[in-house]
């Protein structure tokens, strides 16, 4: 059967996409695990729940502050480059990382410093890689399965990568886990390196980035779907995705784990993740993606509260797992709205606002559980943040019309259509 005739894998005909994914799946693992070993060394050093907060803030403000920018810079500029050079940083970091660490001079000030740079290097990455896509697949019609695709490649590695962290700090440290990391990186470099895509001048180039920016903000405001969505996004990644850095102390205090533990409740989360984008992957349209919205924040806010309720090891898997399916089902469906409803001439821009919105809010939330883990404890924190996501999904359950409405209008005119 022709590659192309696989519905589940048709964005793999493209050659320039089917280099990405393979690139990305092999660095993939290397950033799940220096995401596991960061977080184990910094409780392991401090054992400090404020402290993961901080880190957790310190890799994800500069989202906030320079998404946006990059998003315009990523409509001028050429993406291909922008994320070659953003690759190419990411692997010294993750080497320096590793140096600082075998050596065993690291400091968790230093982390600090370190994950401020990853943050910043991560604000130009997104953008720049989630508007290429479009780019990278041969027909438009297969963009959608391009996006869940990406999710199930990013969840699919995070089944492996934690499991792996796990293992080799307790055999060996968490410097070996950066030191994987940055080689990995080698192989994305060469796939992108290796693409042909096609330079399309680009129009605007003597407006001004602040002219561009304001346009891009103004064309989200006027669209009632891309508002709403992201202050969804927002929502979900300031007070429910906060559980993440909180999951080193679940595992040892409330599990009475290790670094194993930690490594295989991360990876029960993948595995949820994954079959939300396998799922995702084998449906034949956009259309009815938008009543998923809520039904996916509702099943995420369910596993939440009943995560902070577990006690016992084998209890937590499948509630991360449930975690997982409701968080991936939600944000891959958010970025194929998106990128389905968005004009190409502001696709950079538009995902730079979904960058903002969703890793954006994510350090504030980062560090208010944190602070509240330190005070009430991390089981609580973690209710209370599912709670939360449940109210709004009774919220966003009326908003779905707006999405619906949006999506129809655009397939009225397009070919998006999953065939």
């Amino acid at each position: 059967m022709a590659l192309s005739n696989i519905s589940m894998m048709r964005a793999l005909s493209s050659r320039n996409y089917r280099l990405f994914f393979t690139g990305q799946g092999i660095s993939l693992i290397g950033t799940w695990m220096q995401t596991i070993a960061m977080s184990w060394l910094v409780y392991r050093l401090t054992g400090s729940e404020l402290l993961l907060g901080v880190i957790g803030f310190a890799s994800q403000i500069p989202s906030i502050v320079f998404s946006p920018i990059a998003g315009v810079l990523a409509d001028r500029w050429n993406r291909h480059h922008i994320l070659i050079g953003t690759q190419a940083l990411f692997m010294i970091q993750a080497l320096i990382t590793a140096g600082l660490t075998l050596a065993g001079v690291i400091t968790v000030w230093q982390l600090v410093v370190l994950s401020l740079f990853l943050g910043l290097v991560s604000a130009f990455d997104l953008p720049a890689r989630q508007s290429l896509v479009v780019l990278m697949v041969e027909k438009k019609e297969d963009l959608p399965n391009a996006i869940a695709l990406n999710s199930f490649l990013f969840n699919g590695a995070r089944l492996v990568g934690p499991t792996i962290a796990g293992i080799l700090i307790s055999i060996l440290s968490e410097g070996v886990c950066f030191l994987i990391n940055g080689i990995s990186y080698i192989a994305v470099i060469l796939a992108l390196l290796a693409m042909r895509i096609d330079i399309v001048k680009k129009e605007g180039q003597g407006a001004h980035v602040f002219q561009q920016l304001k346009e891009g903000i103004s064309y989200a405001i006027n669209s009632g779907a891309i508002r709403v969505i992201l202050i969804l996004s927002a929502t979900i990644s300031f007070v429910g995705m906060p559980y993440t850095v909180l999951m080193p102390v679940i595992a040892r205090d409330v599990l009475s784990g290790g670094a194993a533990t930690f490594g295989f409740l991360i990876t029960a989360s993948g595995v949820g993740a994954v079959v939300g984008a396998l799922y995702l992957a084998l449906r034949k349209s956009v259309e009815g993606l938008g009543r998923l919205l809520p039904i996916a924040l509702g099943i995420f806010g369910i596993g939440l509260f009943a995560l902070s309720q577990s006690r016992v090891f084998w209890l937590s898997l499948p509630l991360m797992l449930l975690t997982g399916f409701g968080m991936m089902v939600l944000m891959a469906s958010n970025n194929t709205i998106l990128q389905t409803i968005v004009d190409d001439d502001k696709r950079g821009r538009i995902m730079s606002l979904y960058t903002t919105s969703f890793l954006g809010m994510a350090p504030f939330g980062s560090l208010l559980a944190g602070a509240l883990a330190s005070r009430i404890g991390a089981p609580a924190t973690i209710m209370y943040g599912g709670i939360v996501c449940l109210l709004a999904a009774i919220f966003f359950a009326g908003k779905v019309s707006i999405v619906k409405s949006e999506i129809g209008r655009h397939l009225d005119k397009s070919t998006y259509k999953i065939n």
